[in-house]
């Protein structure tokens, strides 16, 4: 998976859509077509709440990119944007999430580049591919997250001196989805919800029994080449466009 997507669902809706609360951190979020590694994104997780020992499923604001307890420099996070499902319960950076602190990202879908040759004095370039569900329903995707302590702000001045940060796990693509790029997102199965939420499941393979590939077939088309701006948004980025590439038609590659 590349590092982009579209999460244009309000806190709220999230909250209704899986059985959670709007936590304060969430509910300035705004509704994003272009969301772009360190920015802030709607998550879902389970965490016992301080005041009441009970545990609560909520909707928080996390920034996208995994900064390990240990790091010394929350700037790693932006090259952790991604987890391999076949190594995050083992790798340093991510088993102890995968363990204990899991999330769900909800997205409408999300991008993947294919190169395009040169022709005709058109220089090579990078084509944009939207992939999504056929239905428009949200793509359940499977994250990790992670707490980092700034040890140069007073632990007495929380939340101040803590960062929360999440990855999202991919897995090898299949069936068309495969043929933009090799790796796609891990989506949960709406029955897998509750023990992938589950912050007392930490059994490896169980957890990892719960991450299925989808399905259905992902919907594709080539959108235009203005969403490679982090700075471009807009639900114009999702228009339709010609595209460049044979064997590609009405959206679907054939």
């Amino acid at each position: 998976m590349c590092g982009r997507f579209v999460s244009t669902s309000s806190p709220s809706d999230i909250a209704s859509l899986l059985r959670a609360v709007v936590w304060p951190s969430a509910e300035t979020l705004l509704p994003s077509w272009n969301v772009a590694p360190t920015d802030p994104v709607a998550a879902v997780l389970e965490r016992v709440d301080r005041e009441t020992g009970e545990l609560v499923r909520r909707v928080e604001a996390l920034r996208w990119g995994l900064v390990p307890s240990w790091s010394k420099d929350p700037k790693a996070g932006a090259r952790m944007i991604n987890a391999r499902v076949e190594t995050a319960h083992e790798k340093p950076s991510f088993r102890k999430a995968f363990a204990a602190r899991r999330c769900v990202v909800p997205g409408d879908g999300y991008y993947e580049w294919k190169p395009v040759g040169a022709a005709e004095g058109r220089k090579a370039f990078k084509q944009p591919y939207y992939l999504h569900r056929p239905d428009g329903a949200p793509l359940l995707m499977a994250g990790l997250y992670e707490y980092w302590r700034d040890r140069s702000v007073p632990e007495d001045e929380d939340p101040a001196a803590w960062l929360v940060t999440c990855t999202l796990l991919t897995t090898e693509a299949v069936d068309a989805a495969g043929r933009v790029h090799d790796r796609m997102p891990v989506t949960l199965h709406p029955d897998h919800l509750d023990a992938w939420l589950d912050p007392e499941l930490s059994e490896v393979e169980e957890v990892r029994s719960l991450l299925t590939v989808p399905a259905a077939e992902l919907a594709i088309r080539p959108v235009s080449t203005a969403v490679n701006s982090v700075r471009s948004d807009g639900a114009v980025l999702l228009t339709e466009v010609a595209d460049p590439l044979a064997g590609i038609t009405g959206g679907h590659f054939a």
